[in-house]
């Protein structure tokens, strides 16, 4: 095609920056969804295990920080964390209460 034929873009022409490319918003990359686990983390809060499962909350709000903040490799990282942490909670916290219930009904005096 010729330089000046209808169709044929200029190279400095604002049609054919990233800016004025004709997508609309909705044709545009979205962000990957939101994994921080909050829920589940906010449920092992009510296991024994404090500490751990303390940890585990904090690295979900960290995680969701993260995301609204637009580093979302970031925000993938502590919510893979929180997920480990706030199993690994659940998993400390029924070990403790099977120890707790087995020395409890194994010293019972009749």
């Amino acid at each position: 095609m010729s330089p000046g034929a209808p169709g044929s873009e200029a190279k400095g022409s604002p049609r054919g920056s990233a800016l004025f490319d004709g997508s609309s918003i909705e044709e545009q990359e979205l962000p990957p969804p939101l994994r921080s686990y909050l829920c589940l983390t906010i449920i092992t809060c009510f296991c024994p295990a404090y500490p751990i499962n303390i940890l585990a909350l904090v690295f979900s709000i960290m995680s969701r920080n993260s995301y609204f903040a637009g580093d979302y490799d970031g925000s993938r990282q502590l919510g893979r964390n929180a997920l480990c942490v706030a199993v690994a909670s659940i998993a400390i916290g029924l070990l403790i209460v099977a120890v707790v219930c087995a020395v409890h009904f194994t010293n019972l005096d009749f």
